[in-house]
């Protein structure tokens, strides 16, 4: 067999989307708007046989903004699995991302973690779900809402832009959404019976957050309230803005549940309610990221504390990023070199993601033997400066 790992061209495109939705049994829509220039693929004897692209995003990492490869559209066709194409292709596309220098970090949402954990990825946040009936949306100290809603209108995308921006400056994993993103995602039409709602609410004229939300008829129920409303999208700048929106949902009298799918694990409603157990919570892995470039990643975070780390790296894919490091960080600049010091944590690269994206702290890793300790008193060091202020959170799919 020929095997040639390289990114379609333009004219295979159409190709592309068909083994993209047929190894993923989702709609051909699920590879809109990708270029040809974003792919690489695997060909067995000229035909295409793992089909596999990455768009170029912007990512909030710790408040820093940096270019990141989100990658899409992976799947190989029944009749060419367990042949190791995505091995050839994830290997190469590293090394590609190591020269190019562009994209230190690599993210995806996977549909089974395991695949990728074996090239070096790790979960790195959590998605919760809710699903609550509206009267069970009691404060346990009720506060009065002092503002107001209006719905927003479709002239009005840049105070969506705005809001979602100024909310996600200091978080972890928010992605810098393109006006396609918007429009294939949070924004996109709802199903036939389906009514989108976008309200925002101000004080004093102020905007201070807003909630995009879809209703949809339930056919066939008990006697009752006969709608369903989903959360798609929920963006607070102040405490009063959040409570306004759940007060404003408990008002809908006509809706029988509401569901939220994407929900940050530090989301402050189930500390808020009367009957948090009412949520009906649920969690499941949320994006998974990959240190292409270590000395690149972890100089473009951005860092609230001052300290010196020193680690070692194992990386069975890229080797350029095995060995010795060392991290000093302050309030105006971040340094990572390599050093010939005594390191005080040695981990897999996997390890070191869920450290920098502040999903797990360092003092956690050490007791679930994701790395091994040297040197002990610098746990808390690193779990000083690698704090994040936000959880880890990713809102939207790619």
């Amino acid at each position: 067999m020929g095997v040639e790992i390289r990114a379609v061209r333009p004219e295979e495109m159409e190709e592309f989307r068909r083994v993209a939705s047929t190894s993923l049994v989702m709609s051909p829509t699920v590879s809109e708007g990708v270029s040809a220039d974003w792919t690489l693929c695997a060909f067995e004897d000229g035909k295409l046989a793992t089909a596999y692209a990455a768009w170029p995003l912007t990512m909030r990492f710790n408040g820093q903004g940096i270019p990141v490869a989100g990658v899409t559209s992976v799947g190989t066709l029944p009749i060419y699995r367990r042949r190791g194409y995505l091995r050839k292709i994830t290997t190469t596309h590293f090394e590609l991302l190591h020269e190019r220098g562009e994209h230190s970090i690599a993210i995806l949402h996977a549909s089974r973690a395991a695949i990728y954990q074996r090239y070096g990825y790790a979960v790195v946040c959590t998605n919760n779900s809710y699903n609550v009936e509206p009267q069970y949306l009691e404060f346990s100290v009720p506060r009065p809402v002092s503002g107001t809603f209006r719905d927003v209108g479709d002239d009005e995308f840049g105070l969506l832009v705005d809001l979602y921006q100024r909310f996600g400056a200091g978080r972890i994993g928010y992605i810098d959404r393109s006006r396609a993103m918007w429009e294939a995602g949070v924004l996109a039409s709802p199903r036939t019976e389906g009514v989108l709602g976008k309200v925002a609410y101000e004080e004093a004229s102020q905007p201070l957050g807003y909630v995009i939300y879809t209703v949809e008829p339930v056919h066939g129920g008990a006697p009752g309230p006969s709608q369903h409303l989903a959360v798609r999208d929920l963006v607070w700048l102040t405490a009063s803005a959040y409570r306004a929106v759940w007060h404003y949902f408990a008002r809908m009298d006509l809706v029988s549940n509401i569901t939220w799918r994407w929900v940050p694990s530090d989301d402050p409603l189930p500390h808020l309610l009367l009957e948090p157990g009412r949520l009906n919570i649920t969690s499941r892995d949320g994006m998974m990221a990959r240190i292409v470039d270590v000395e690149q990643a972890l100089s473009k975070r951005r860092y609230h504390e001052e300290g010196t780390l020193t680690f070692e790296i194992l990386d069975d894919l890229c080797s350029w990023n095995c060995g010795r490091w060392k991290l000093e960080t302050s309030a105006a600049e971040t340094c990572i070199s390599r050093t010939s010091e005594k390191p005080q944590l040695a981990m897999p690269i996997s390890t070191l993601a869920m450290l920098v994206f502040g999903q797990i702290r360092a003092t956690e890793a050490a007791r679930m033997e994701r790395l091994d300790v040297l040197e002990h008193s610098a746990l808390s060091s690193w779990d000083r400066v690698m704090r994040t202020v936000y959880r880890p959170f990713c809102a939207d799919l790619f």
